[in-house]
This record gives C-alpha cells, sequence and structure tokens, in this order.
C-alpha cells in the first residue's frame, strides 16, 4: 500500500472527510469505552446523545459553543495568513480581567446611569484587553523576529498568573468565605438571557452575527484576500507588494479582539465574576475547532457544536460513568488525528501493488 499524489485535490474526499473522522472517532470512542468496561452505548450517549436531548441542554450546547466560536474565528484568520498564534486563552482571560474590571468597578460604585447599555463598555474593555495582549506577540514578531508560537504560548501563562494575583489579591471579595474570586457583578452588568429558564445569553446570536462579519472580511474584502495571499504563498505576497508586516498586525489583533470578546462575555455570562477557572482551556481548544472547521467561519460554528457536545459529554462521563475528566481530551484528540489523517486523502490517494 502506498499514497499516489492526485493530479487535483478530491472534492469528494473534502467534503467526507469530516463524516469519516469522526465516525472513526466513534468507533474508537466505542473500544476505548469496552476496554474500560464501560457500557459503550451508556458512554456514547453522554457523549452525544445527552448534549442534545432537550431544549434546556441545546442551550447549554450553544452556551458552551460560543467562547469556542469566537476564540477559532480569530484564529482561522491567523492560521490563513500563515500567523502561528497558539495563544487564544491567554487573550481570553486578558479581556475576562478587562471586562471583568469594568464590572467589578462598576458593582462597587453600586450602579450605572447606563442601566443594561453598560455591557457595551464591559464587552469593548474585554476586546481591548485581548487586543493589548495580542498586541505583545505581534510587536515582538514585528520588531525581534520573535516565534510567535512561543511567546503566544507564554503569554497564556502570565496571563493565568495575572488572573490568580488578582483574585488571590486585590480584586478578592471580603465577604468570599476566603475563596480566591471576586464579588458577584451587580445584575445589569450581566449579559441579558435570551432564552427564559436557561443560561444562554445575548452573546451566542452576537457570535454569529461576528461569524458573517469574519467571513465577508475573509472572502469579500481586499484586505481578506491580501491576508489569504500572504498565507498561501508569501513571496508571491511580496511581488504584489501586499505588506507581510500588515497581515501580522491585523490577524493578531482580530483574534485578540475575538478571543478577549469571548473572556469578558464568559466573565460577565454563565459565571458572574472573576476566579481562576474562568476559562476551562476554551483557548486550547478552540485551536481544534478552527481545524476541524476548515479554518472557515461557518465550518467554526459546527466544529464548536462537535466540540461542545464533547466538552459537556466528559462532564457527564464523570458523573453518571466515573470516567477520568481526561476522556474529554482523549476524545479532542481522536478526532483531530482522524481528521488530520482523513485529509491526507484529500492530496493523496491509496494505490495497492504486489
Amino acid at each position: 500500500m502506498r499514497l499516489e499524489p492526485r493530479p487535483a485535490l478530491s472534492r469528494t474526499m473534502a467534503v467526507a472527510s469530516p463524516v469519516i473522522a469522526l465516525a472513526l472517532t466513534i468507533a474508537l470512542g466505542t473500544a476505548l469505552f469496552i476496554l474500560l468496561g464501560k457500557d459503550p452505548i451508556a458512554g456514547l450517549g453522554v457523549f452525544f446523545y445527552e448534549p442534545i436531548r432537550s431544549v434546556y441542554a441545546l442551550t447549554e450546547l450553544a452556551l458552551k459553543s460560543t467562547p469556542l466560536i469566537l476564540c477559532a474565528i480569530g484564529l482561522s484568520v491567523c492560521y490563513r495568513s500563515n500567523v502561528w498564534n497558539i495563544g487564544a486563552e491567554g487573550q481570553l482571560l486578558a479581556g475576562a480581567i478587562a471586562g471583568g474590571g469594568v464590572a467589578l468597578y462598576v458593582t462597587t460604585i453600586g450602579g450605572t446611569d447606563l442601566g443594561r447599555w453598560v455591557i457595551v463598555p464591559i464587552l469593548l474593555a474585554g476586546v481591548s484587553g485581548g487586543m493589548v495582549w495580542a498586541g505583545i506577540t505581534a510587536f515582538l514578531r514585528d520588531r525581534f523576529h520573535a516565534n510567535e508560537i512561543l511567546v503566544s504560548l507564554m503569554l497564556v501563562y502570565v496571563a493565568q498568573l495575572l488572573v490568580s494575583y488578582l483574585v488571590f489579591g486585590p480584586w478578592k471579595d471580603p465577604l468570599g468565605y476566603n475563596f480566591p474570586q471576586t464579588k458577584m457583578f451587580a445584575p445589569e452588568t450581566l449579559m441579558p438571557i435570551i432564552v427564559q429558564g436557561s443560561r444562554l445569553h445575548a452573546g451566542f446570536p452576537l457570535t454569529l452575527a461576528l461569524v458573517v462579519a469574519v467571513w465577508i472580511f475573509m472572502f469579500r474584502t481586499f484586505v481578506g484576500y491580501q491576508l489569504q495571499v500572504g498565507g498561501m504563498a508569501p513571496d508571491a505576497a511580496r511581488y504584489a507588494g501586499f505588506a507581510a508586516r500588515r497581515g501580522l498586525w491585523i490577524s493578531m489583533l482580530l483574534a485578540g479582539a475575538t478571543a478577549g470578546l469571548a473572556g469578558a462575555m464568559e466573565a460577565v455570562g454563565p459565571l458572574g465574576q472573576l476566579t481562576p477557572h474562568v476559562s476551562p482551556g476554551y483557548g486550547f481548544t478552540a485551536i481544534i475547532v478552527a481545524f476541524v472547521g476548515r479554518l472557515h467561519p461557518v465550518g467554526c460554528v459546527f466544529a464548536g457544536l462537535l466540540l461542545s457536545m464533547l466538552l459537556i459529554g466528559g462532564e457527564l462521563a464523570q458523573s453518571r460513568l466515573g470516567l477520568p475528566n481526561a476522556l474529554t481530551g482523549v476524545f479532542q484528540g481522536l478526532l483531530l488525528f482522524s481528521l488530520l489523517g482523513c485529509d491526507t486523502l484529500i492530496r493523496y490517494r491509496i494505490r495497492w501493488s504486489r
């Protein structure tokens, strides 16, 4: 058996690859449950049925997917531009700090004359925080030719330590029984709920609107075309006069903005306060979402919903089946490696010979 290059990319495999990868993930997951001594039907049920079994479950699925989709669409722009931003988690935390700080200030002074409109400066603060954090990476890459992979990744741990410092120190709730958390934010600072009886807030439709905006930017504007050419053919982009420096800053700041917005919405959304666990790793999971979604904004929506099912399923598997939390990461890894393997068949075909 050998891989032979195709004369042209296979459109059939491009469409079938995600479906085959999901089927392989389910098959490997079934084998894993059997090896662990668990009922595979029950195991697959908590991952692929429980998250969609009711209206409330669907709202939780949409809520969980919101930060994943936001981070993924920004990362998709970076990766299409050949800018390898691995620090969406840190940019999300920076947005949570900035947005949560504004919400905490409003709560401390006892309200505001803006009423519900105070959510706008809170979200803008989150966007600004994420852009500043991403801008550090862009500056070091632009000015000193530092590797953006290492810089953006290391800044994640700086952001985590900064969150811990704030919630253990100056922002700690004095009436919080010594728990590392801020006081609960005032009701007017929280994201509006759009489905009564659930936790789903206005951030989800806002995310879908941003998906459309990023799609228009990437595929219907000249700047988006420049970014894609710079990513696929840097030499051709330089010959055409497209500035690589400009592409670096645009893609990094856009990714920081979407990740920062996700962080702010987490702080003033389902949590209602700032804690060290404001993100369970959304920024890292969003890297998988971006690639499963084919680095396309619309694809990131479906990939975000799929990865959200795995996150929710992992939580249910702990409580109902007694399985470790690491199983969620195992399923994510199986899905990603299955997809990467199947994507090989887009450019190559299998040949059997004696």
